[in-house]
């Protein structure tokens, strides 16, 4: 079992100020793969306080240098792919293959596209031809605190780390206890990348502890969080006190609306993309809206999909989907999915319990219930495990209604060969992310949502602006 039980502060691994550790599991064997350590108050306060002295000296640094930084920890990052994959199988479960090509590729594709977006970033800006002499300025906030989920350990630990390091921020790193080997490799990665002490610092701790610390810390000017609707609440309450700024990318409960037209793929690739990394990414297609004419078909196709869906350990190669992160989550998800059940939705695939010939580990049954109503639970709730509800509807403006008939607004999806109303969909959908025909969004653009869903903008320019402040300044010599 490894040993884990050190923050990376000011610099150096470090002693934690109080000794509670805490097993890592292996959710594929159920096993502990490391112990770390859970921060107390002294922690947090001695990370801060290293944060804030790097602050001055850090964000004086010119850009070119804070640049050149983050190149050579992406160089490092590629590097250490086999080591990430690894770290990040054996504590949240994603299949090798799996983790490789795309837990680890996430992290490795928003550092590129933040190199490429911060090269053009321009922190001075005209207001416009008609005040030549007003400027915008984009500056660095300060001391931000980051706390991060379990699901995509990397995506999200570089969606705030880099951007808040270019935009010459000093960050405190806090990722979730359940998986936080990854973060740890990553500390190891900005140490070798050789970037000042201060400026990157890591506890571990949970959210009551380290999470609530990070977000009532008067040092800390901005908090950045990723996970749970019902976490980023209380971050939020908890931040009022000292004003700082918070940005929040939280749950989803996405709509694929699939209409008669679509093409010949799109309910395999929905439903693919609902069990993909065993369900629990907030931007999954959890309820699929059909158009009655094809409903019947779509049902048979994606109860398909859903028994040919392998799940298999995670430390295994292929294209199965591995088990949940948790114990307490798998419960969370067998109850949901009997709450399915009573509450009268058709299951046509799947169902509680352990897949069959699976004796250990947290593996949920790929599952599709039909003919489900919008106001269930499993329609209304974020199951974050592999379920699927579908939904028929019989007209444009039905679906419209269903889909936006939800708490959260992160991601939507439409699939129809009608561009005209694909495009009109599209822009009737509240969310802060339409995905349609099965196309990604493009490189460096924007993540995040509506409502329930959050309003922070990660990746990109935006995701660069989201660390920053703008000053408005009045009378600026352009000849100087």
């Amino acid at each position: 079992m490894l040993d884990k039980r050190k923050f990376y502060i000011d610099g150096a691994w470090v002693e934690p100020a109080a000794a509670r550790d805490l097993e890592v599991t292996d959710p594929s064997t159920e096993e502990a793969v490391a112990v770390i350590s859970i921060g107390d108050q002294a922690d947090t306060d001695a990370a801060v306080a290293a944060a804030k002295r790097a602050f001055p000296a850090w964000s004086a640094t010119p850009p070119a240098e804070r640049l050149a930084h983050i190149e050579r920890v992406f160089e490092i990052y590629k590097a250490r792919a086999k080591d990430m994959a690894w770290a990040i199988s054996h504590e949240m479960g994603a299949p090798q293959d799996m983790s490789q090509e795309d837990q680890v590729g996430a992290g490795a594709g928003h550092i590129k596209n933040f190199i490429r977006a911060f090269k053009n970033f321009e922190f001075l800006r005209p207001l416009g031809d008609h005040a030549p002499n007003s400027m915008t300025a984009w500056e660095p906030i300060g001391v931000v605190g980051l706390i991060t989920p379990w699901n995509w350990p990397m995506n999200q630990v570089t969606l705030k780390v880099i951007p808040a390091l270019l935009a010459g921020n000093t960050c405190v790193l806090k990722p979730s206890e359940i998986a936080p080997l990854s973060s740890m490799l990553f500390a190891e990665i900005i140490d070798e990348a050789g970037l000042p002490k201060g400026v990157f610092n890591l506890v571990n701790g949970d959210g009551v502890g380290v999470g609530t610390q990070l977000s009532t810390h008067q040092d800390v000017e901005m908090i950045s969080f990723t996970g749970s609707t019902r976490a980023g609440i209380a971050i939020t309450k908890a931040a009022a006190d000292s004003l700082k700024k918070v940005a929040l990318e939280l749950g989803g409960k996405g709509a694929n609306v699939i209409f008669a037209d679509a093409d010949d793929k799109a309910v395999i690739r929905g439903a693919a993309h609902c069990f993909y990394n065993s369900g629990q990414s907030c931007n999954a297609p959890t309820r699929m809206l059909v158009e009655r004419s094809v409903y019947d078909k779509a049902v048979e196709t994606a109860a398909k999909v859903a028994n040919e869906t392998g799940v298999a350990s995670a430390h295994q190669p292929g294209s199965h989907i591995g088990p949940v992160v948790s114990k307490g989550q798998w419960e969370k998800i067998q109850d949901l999915i009997q709450k399915g059940i009573d509450e009268g939705a058709r299951l046509v695939a799947g169902g509680t319990g352990l897949p069959e010939g699976v004796n250990r580990g947290y593996f949920v049954r790929p599952t599709v219930f039909a003919d489900v109503s919008n106001d269930m639970t499993i329609a209304q709730q974020e199951i974050f495990g592999p379920v699927l509800s579908i939904i028929p509807f019989d007209t444009e403006e039905e679906a419209i209604r269903i889909a936006n008939d939800t708490p959260y607004g992160l991601t939507n999806y439409v699939q129809t060969q009608d561009g005209a109303r694909r495009n009109r969909v599209a822009r009737q959908l509240r969310s802060g992310m339409v995905e349609t025909n099965g196309m990604s969004r493009g490189a460096g653009s924007a993540f995040g949502g509506v409502k329930m869903s959050g309003r922070a903008r990660e990746g990109g320019v935006m995701g660069l602006e989201e660390f920053m402040d703008s000053k408005e300044i009045s009378g600026w010599d352009r000849d100087a």
